[in-house]
């Protein structure tokens, strides 16, 4: 099995974050119907078994979402589309080595059209993946390095519109001095909205200074949930946030 598409970890001049938006991909078209969303981490070519009038490849995705119904409507949603093949479920404790947002996770295999990719288009105008494509909310958010000047990077996107054709904007540009901060908002991405939330809130508030000045009791109304479900949301983002 050879591979067409997998994570760059050279170093780029420049690293981007894009939202993007392309039509015929099964996996935006999902997330626009239900909530939950899908990481994308690899894409292999077809076994050469298969029928010369089938050009098809393979990928390797990660379903989450905050409950097993979320996911699993999600999911039939992925078994119903057009657009794509059989759903292939991996045993269900590879995914969370995947380290994928939210509660569920399940990690698929499955077969579609290599003509509904953009990664191709990015790829012949220097955008070079660099983490796992992240599909939420009918979009995708595009972890890159930019391997040609700075100045060159508006022209290619430019490139990449009209040729996908694609919606795209950026929402984050770097270069190599700032990857720490990369860094950090990787781990950030990483928060389920609720543990977001309860961190962000629980840091605005003082609970993290000495002396705190607020407790759990009145961070936990502030967000109408319990105390308990409050101090499992803290914790499970500060595991997050501080693993090494």
């Amino acid at each position: 099995m050879s591979k067409a598409q997998e994570p760059f970890h050279g170093q780029g001049q420049t690293r981007l974050t894009l939202d993007l938006w392309h039509p015929n991909c099964w996996a935006i078209e999902a997330t626009e119907q239900v909530d939950g969303g899908i990481l994308a981490h690899a894409v292999y070519n077809t076994p050469k078994s298969a029928p010369k009038n089938e050009t098809k490849v393979n990928g390797l995705f990660t379903a989450f979402g905050e409950t097993t119904e979320e996911v699993e409507q999600l999911l039939d949603i992925i078994r119903d589309s057009d657009r794509s093949g059989e759903v292939h479920e991996l045993q269900e404790r590879f995914g969370r080595a995947r380290n994928a947002p939210g509660n569920i996770v399940r990690e698929f295999f499955l077969q579609y059209d290599p003509d509904d990719m953009v990664c191709p288009t990015l790829l012949e105008n220097g955008f070079v993946h660099s983490e796992p494509v992240r599909i939420e909310d009918g979009s995708e958010e595009w972890q890159v390095c930019f391997m040609g000047d700075r100045s060159e990077i508006e022209p290619s996107l430019d490139q990449v519109r009209e040729h996908a054709p694609a919606e795209v904007t950026v929402t984050s540009i770097m270069t190599a001095d700032t990857t720490t901060s990369s860094s950090r908002k990787q781990r950030v991405d990483s928060l389920t909205p609720a543990q977001r939330e309860a961190f962000e809130h629980a840091r605005e508030e003082g609970y993290y200074n000495w002396p705190r000045e607020t407790s759990t009791r009145e961070l936990a109304a502030d967000l109408d949930i319990s105390k308990t479900t409050l101090l499992e949301h803290l914790r499970k983002a500060e595991a997050k946030l501080l693993d090494p």
